[in-house]
C-alpha cells in the first residue's frame, strides 16, 4: 500500500432523470423545513402532478398544507385584524395568516417566477427565523412558522425565473422539462420508511472531512452562498437516515452534491494545465523546516474525497449547461433586463393590485372597502364613547319641515380611515430598430442584419410589444415603420429595404431618439437597437465630410445618454471598429462586436444583452 500509486476515483454512474427527482421528493418529505424546500420548474401537466401527488403521499396525513396564490395580500400572508371578530367584540382581534397556519407543514407557491416584492421578503424571513412577525393594524404578534416551500416555477424561458433570494433558501432546484410521461417511475421509499428516517435524523452525524469536501465542491463550481453547502450537508444526513446509517457515508455525500450543487453551478472547475516533467536537480537544497511544512500542507490539501464529490456533481450537470458555462454565460440573469416587459408604473384603476394607501378619495380612485373597515374597526369603542359623552338627545335633521331621527351607523367610518387601492402595470415596450442601409454596411452585413431584425421582431410580436423601423442611407434617415404590432407589415418593410449610398449616422440616431421620446410621452418604454459599422460620412445637412459627420454622430449619441433611453449598438463590420465602440460609449449603450455572426447568432446576442 505504501509504494502503490493511489487509484483515481471511479466515475460516478449516470442516473435516470426521474430517479433524481424521486429522491428529491423523498428527501424533502423527511424534513421539509430543514431543507427549506424545492423549486419545481415545469409547466402544468401529468409529470408535475405525479411528482406533487407522490410528495403529498410521503408527507404525514395530518401535516398542514397551504397554497399561496400569486396575488396574495400581506394581510392574508402574515395575518392581521379579524374584522368580523373585532366588530363583534369591540376590541382588536388578531387572525393568523397563511404562513402561521402552515406551521409544521408545507406551503405551495403558485407561479413562483412572477412573485416579487413583499411576499418573497416575508417568505424568506419565515424560512430564516421559523416565525412570523406581525406588526400592523395596531397588533404586535409573533407566531411560529416552521415550514417547507414548494415553489412552482412555470416560466417558459430563461427570462422568467424565481427570485434569487428565495432560490438561495431552497435546497433543491428541479427541472421536470426533460422528463416525459413514459419516464415516470416508482418512489424509492415508502411512507413508513420516511417516518422511520424522520425519527433517526437527529442522531445522524457527518464528519468534518465530508463537510470540507462539500465546501470545496461548492467553491469549485462557483457557488459562493453558504446556504448551498448547509443544504447539501443536511441532505446527506437525511440520505443516511433513510438508509439507516448512524453516520454519513461518502456515497451519501456524493448524492447530496449531485442533487444540491449541480443545478447551482455557475462555472466549470479549474483544471490546471499539464506541465512537462523537468529533470530533477543534481543535488537537492538543504532541508528547510518551513518549506517542508508547506509541501506537507500542500499534499494534505489533495483530498480524494473532495475530488470524488466534485466528479459526482459534475456528472449531474446537464450538457447544455456545460456549453453555456464554457461560453462564460450564467444560467440565470443577475441583472433585470430593461426591454423585456417595460417599466413598472403606478395606476389608479387598472393593472395588478399593489397594496393600499391612506388618503382622500378623489375622482378616479377606487376605495378598498375591506381595508377601510379594518382601519376603522379598532376605533369603534373610542368613537362610541365619544358619542355617549355627547348630547343625550337623539340626533335629528329636518326634512320637509319634519324632524327625522338619524340612525347612527354600526361602524363609524371617518375620513382618516379611507384606504385607496393602488395598482401597478408594466408599460408597453417599443423596440426601435435603427438599421444602417448605407453602402459600406450593405456590402458587409445588411443581409444578416435584416435576418436578425426579423427574428427579433417575431419575439416582440409574441410578447405583444410594439416595434418600429428606421433606416438611414444616402443623405437622410427615414421612418419606414411607425410603432406597430403587425409582423407581416414589418417583414414587408424589411424585404423592401434597399442598400447603398452614404452613411448619415447622426440623422439615423436623431430620428430614432425622436421616436423614443414620443413613445415615452405616451407612457411606453422605448429601446433603441442600432445596427451599424459606425463609419459616418454624411452630416445632418446632407453634405459629405467624415470628420463633421463623426462629430455630429457623437453629439447626438450624448443626447441619447442624457435622455435616459436604453440603447445598444451592434457593430456589424467585419472587424470590431473603434468608431462603433466610441459611439456606444457616448450614448452609454451596450456595445456588441459581432464580426462572425449570422442572423441567428446576432438575434441570440441582442436577446441576451437586452433581455428581449
Amino acid at each position: 500500500m505504501g509504494g502503490d500509486a493511489p487509484k483515481p476515483p471511479p466515475a460516478p454512474p449516470r442516473y435516470h432523470p426521474w430517479d433524481d427527482v424521486a429522491l428529491v421528493a423523498t428527501l424533502f418529505a423527511v424534513d421539509p423545513s430543514g431543507v427549506g424546500g424545492v423549486c419545481l420548474r415545469a409547466l402544468p401537466g401529468p409529470v408535475r402532478d405525479q411528482w406533487l401527488a407522490d410528495t403529498r403521499e410521503l408527507l404525514p396525513p395530518d401535516m398542514h398544507r397551504r397554497k399561496i396564490p400569486l396575488h396574495v395580500t400581506d394581510g392574508r400572508l402574515l395575518g392581521g385584524l379579524d374584522l368580523t371578530a373585532t366588530l363583534r367584540a369591540g376590541r382588536p382581534v388578531a387572525e393568523h395568516g397563511l404562513l402561521a397556519e402552515a406551521h409544521g407543514g408545507v406551503v405551495e407557491l403558485a407561479m413562483a417566477e412572477r412573485v416579487r416584492g413583499s411576499p418573497v421578503s416575508y417568505l424568506c424571513a419565515a424560512l430564516d427565523t421559523n416565525e412570523v412577525v406581525l406588526e400592523r393594524d395596531g397588533i404586535a404578534l409573533r407566531s411560529p412558522a416552521r415550514l417547507g416551500v414548494i415553489a412552482l416555477d412555470e416560466g417558459s424561458n430563461e427570462d422568467e425565473q424565481v427570485a434569487d433570494a428565495l432560490l438561495d433558501r431552497l435546497a433543491f432546484l428541479v427541472d421536470l422539462s426533460p422528463i416525459g410521461v413514459r419516464d415516470m417511475g416508482e418512489l424509492p421509499y415508502s411512507a413508513a420508511d420516511i417516518s422511520a428516517a424522520r425519527d433517526r435524523l437527529p442522531a445522524v452525524t457527518i464528519s468534518e472531512a465530508q463537510v470540507g469536501a462539500i465546501c470545496e465542491t461548492a467553491l469549485a463550481l462557483g457557488i459562493y452562498s453558504l446556504r448551498a453547502a448547509l443544504h447539501a450537508v443536511h441532505a446527506a444526513r437525511i440520505a443516511a437516515a433513510l438508509d439507516g446509517d448512524p453516520e454519513v457515508t461518502d456515497g451519501q455525500v456524493n448524492l447530496a452534491a449531485r442533487l444540491v450543487m449541480a443545478p447551482r453551478a455557475t462555472q466549470m472547475p479549474y483544471v490546471p494545465p499539464e506541465q512537462e516533467q523537468e529533470p530533477p536537480p543534481p543535488e537537492p537544497p538543504p532541508p528547510d523546516q518551513d518549506q517542508g511544512e508547506s509541501d506537507q500542507n500542500q499534499e494534505e490539501r489533495k483530498d480524494p474525497l473532495a475530488d470524488q464529490v466534485l466528479e459526482a456533481a459534475k456528472a449531474a450537470i446537464p450538457q447544455d449547461l456545460l456549453d453555456r458555462l464554457r461560453l462564460g454565460q450564467l444560467r440565470r440573469a443577475k441583472v433585470r433586463s430593461t426591454g423585456k416587459s417595460g417599466q413598472v408604473q403606478q395606476a389608479n384603476m387598472r393593472g395588478r393590485p399593489a397594496g393600499v394607501r391612506r388618503g382622500d378619495l378623489r375622482p378616479g380612485d377606487r376605495l378598498n372597502l375591506i381595508e377601510t373597515l379594518r382601519a376603522a374597526a379598532p376605533w369603534q369603542r373610542v368613537r362610541r364613547a365619544e358619542r355617549e359623552r355627547g348630547p343625550a338627545e337623539t340626533p335629528v335633521k329636518r326634512k320637509g319641515g319634519k324632524a327625522v331621527a338619524v340612525v347612527m351607523p354600526r361602524v363609524e367610518v371617518r375620513k382618516d380611515d379611507f384606504r385607496i387601492q393602488k395598482y401597478k402595470h408594466r408599460s408597453e415596450t417599443t423596440a426601435i430598430f435603427v438599421v444602417d442601409a448605407s453602402g459600406s454596411s450593405a456590402l458587409h452585413r445588411l443581409g444578416e442584419a435584416k435576418g436578425a431584425v426579423e427574428l427579433l421582431l417575431a419575439d416582440c410580436y409574441v410578447r405583444r410589444d410594439r416595434v418600429a423601423l428606421v433606416a438611414f442611407r444616402g443623405k437622410e434617415a427615414e421612418l419606414l415603420l411607425p410603432p406597430t404590432r403587425s409582423l407581416v407589415r414589418t417583414k414587408r418593410c424589411l424585404a423592401d429595404l434597399p442598400g447603398g449610398g452614404g452613411t448619415p449616422l447622426a440623422s439615423g440616431i436623431e430620428t430614432g431618439l425622436a421616436l423614443a421620446d414620443a413613445v415615452k410621452r405616451r407612457g411606453g418604454t422605448p429601446l433603441l437597437v442600432i445596427l451599424t459599422d459606425g463609419r459616418a460620412n454624411v452630416a445632418r445637412n446632407g453634405q459629405g465630410g467624415r470628420p463633421q459627420a463623426t462629430e455630429e454622430a457623437l453629439t447626438v449619441s450624448r443626447l441619447v445618454r442624457a435622455s435616459g433611453v436604453a440603447a445598444m449598438v451592434v457593430d456589424t463590420s467585419n472587424h470590431p471598429h473603434p468608431q462603433a465602440k466610441a459611439l456606444a460609449e457616448a450614448m452609454d449603450a451596450t456595445y456588441m462586436p459581432l464580426p462572425h455572426a449570422d442572423a441567428g447568432r446576432l438575434n441570440a446576442a441582442v436577446k441576451a444583452k437586452a433581455g428581449l
